[in-house]
């Protein structure tokens, strides 16, 4: 037999090495109680995937694996190794992908396992994980709770971290995006319609250096033109801080961002509830496939096709208000390229809803 013992059950004692294995104990959901939930000694050992049970030698005896569960536990394993499909075997963290497939192949080329021992024959299971397993399949709720891919996204790219339900409570938010020239916002409500979509020319960011006095005077004029709103979502610049030749566009931004959160954020030493968020450029860039490479490109063919579509289509992606397409349209035509952080503002909102609810697109990672 090939040497799977791990060295975290070495022992010295009197001189000589000795093997000891460390049983942690823990429940099986109700479903298992027939085997394993008995407060008396049937309650279930689990076992730690990094102890084995050796001689005084260090050398491992026949059977290694089934040693660690009794008789009974053992026919539960087994009955699962043996029947499940690979979907099924799935189900379980550790046989995800390419294992639950080598083991349906072993057991279809070698016969049903007679005993655990066998598991470890399969390729990419060695010992430590074979342990983790048969523990899995026990007690398959005894592990840690996971996020789901969609939560896994929210807590990514948007910052900081607010509790799903929170997000999903929101009734609307305003989405901001500045540059150097300008700051932008659109004010959707959480059936995507628009409520409000501006921007407001502020600065021109050149080698001059301006007094803070000067951003907040800038700034605390363009959020007196503000909507209020649940949340306000700020656009998170991949600028990066290696570049020296943009340090002082960075300087800009990190100088514009942090008086968005202090100003937006009046509550926030009241009750700790954050009310200004961040999102990655690059998230909303995925998310709308406007990447190419590590470059996102412009926006402005998306938000003219949305428009179109909130008149041609009976459920548009994005609502607009009717009184309101053609002056949208005519800003669009008449600027073009210039307004870039106004096309943004309003992919940032509908990309804030679509990962929070769901909808739309698939971010891609």
């Amino acid at each position: 037999m090939a040497w799977r013992t791990s060295l975290a059950c070495l022992v010295k004692a009197r001189g000589r090495w000795r093997w000891f294995p460390v049983p942690e104990y823990s429940f099986l959901p109700p479903g298992l109680n027939n085997i394993c939930s008995r407060r008396k000694s049937s309650a279930p050992e689990k076992m730690d995937a990094s102890v084995a049970v050796c001689d005084e030698n260090g050398k491992e005896p026949g059977n290694v694996l089934d040693k660690l569960f009794s008789q009974e536990q053992q026919a539960s394993i087994l009955n699962v190794l043996n029947t499940a499909s690979t979907e099924e075997l799935e189900a379980f963290s550790l046989l995800r992908g390419r294992k639950s497939v080598n083991i349906v192949e072993h057991r279809k080329k070698f016969g049903p396992f007679e005993s655990l021992e066998k598991l470890i024959d399969v390729p990419l299971i060695q010992y430590k994980t074979a342990v983790q397993v048969c523990n899995s399949i026990l007690c398959p709720e005894s592990g840690r709770k996971k996020n789901s891919p969609r939560t896994w996204l929210l807590r990514k790219y948007i910052k900081p971290d607010v509790e799903k339900e929170r997000l999903k409570a929101v009734n609307s938010i305003v989405s901001i995006v500045f540059g150097t020239r300008r700051i932008a916002w659109a004010h959707l409500d959480r059936k995507l319609t628009v409520l409000d979509w501006q921007q407001a020319e502020c600065w021109r960011v050149t080698n001059k250096t301006y007094p803070s006095s000067f951003y907040l005077e800038e700034i605390s004029s363009v959020i007196s033109k503000m909507p209020q709103a649940d949340l306000y979502i700020l656009e998170k610049s991949g600028l990066s801080i290696q570049n020296t030749s943009l340090f002082p566009i960075l300087l800009h931004f990190l100088i514009t961002e942090a008086m968005l959160y202090a100003l937006l954020n009046r509550t926030f030493a009241e009750d700790g509830q954050h009310r200004v968020l961040s999102i990655s450029r690059n998230a909303v860039g995925k998310h709308f496939d406007l990447m190419i490479g590590d470059t996102r490109t412009s926006g402005r063919e998306l938000v003219k096709k949305l428009l179109s579509e909130s008149v041609l289509k009976d459920h548009p992606r994005v609502l607009f208000p009717r009184e309101h397409i053609v002056r949208y349209r005519q800003k669009i035509l008449k600027d073009s390229h210039r307004i870039e952080e106004f096309y943004d503002s309003l992919l940032q909102a509908v990309a804030f809803y679509e990962l929070v609810f769901g909808r739309g697109l698939t971010l891609r990672c």
